[in-house]
């Protein structure tokens, strides 16, 4: 009998999403909507995501435009916004509200990539906690006689080459977001 890793490479999956999705929300310097993912407005008494409450667009390569279905709501978007401390600036007018990313500087840009790197490390560490239940598991199932000791050590080569695999690809990601963050 082989070790199924279905499971475990599903959960693996996860934490390369987690990675990109954690990635996606942090702001470099350049205008993208998925900044805006992480924030929630008080819309007719209960809290929505701000993108099911309004249209965001990239107006230029540093400035968001944010319209909402509900002109009434203009403000509170634009406190939300502030209240998020993306570090962007606001300015509300009769149609919505521009989003202006403003230039990283060299201290903000290596502030930047330490949070990428803390990121990077939690998707590691949580890959990392998944191998040990899987491999638990497998050395649980050789005691049981479900594996023979081969078909262990073989369920062993094989998570160690996901787990490459994985690390490979959380690098790939970081490298990617590290040279945008870096201008």
């Amino acid at each position: 009998m082989q070790y199924n890793f279905s499971s475990f490479k599903e959960k693996l999956k996860k934490v390369e999403e987690f990675l990109a999705k954690e990635y996606r929300e942090l702001n470099i310097g350049r205008a993208s909507p998925a900044v805006l993912d992480g924030v929630f407005i008080n819309s007719y008494g209960s809290k929505v995501p701000l993108k099911n409450s309004a249209s965001i667009a990239i107006e230029n390569p540093k400035t968001l435009r944010v319209i909402p279905w509900d002109k009434n709501q203009i403000k509170d978007i634009e406190k939300a916004i502030v209240a998020s401390n993306l570090g962007l600036s606001t300015a509300a007018d009769d149609a919505g509200i521009r989003i202006i990313f403003p230039q990283l500087t060299s201290e903000s840009r290596e502030k930047l990539i330490k949070v990428l790197k803390e990121k990077l490390e939690e998707a590691r560490i949580t890959a990392r906690r998944e191998r040990e239940e899987v491999w638990d598991d497998i050395q649980k199932m050789e005691k049981e006689g479900k594996l023979t000791e081969d078909e262990k050590f073989k369920a062993k080569d094989d998570l160690q080459e996901l787990m490459d695999e994985t690390n490979s690809k959380l690098e790939e990601i970081f490298a990617k977001k590290e040279k945008e963050a870096r201008g």
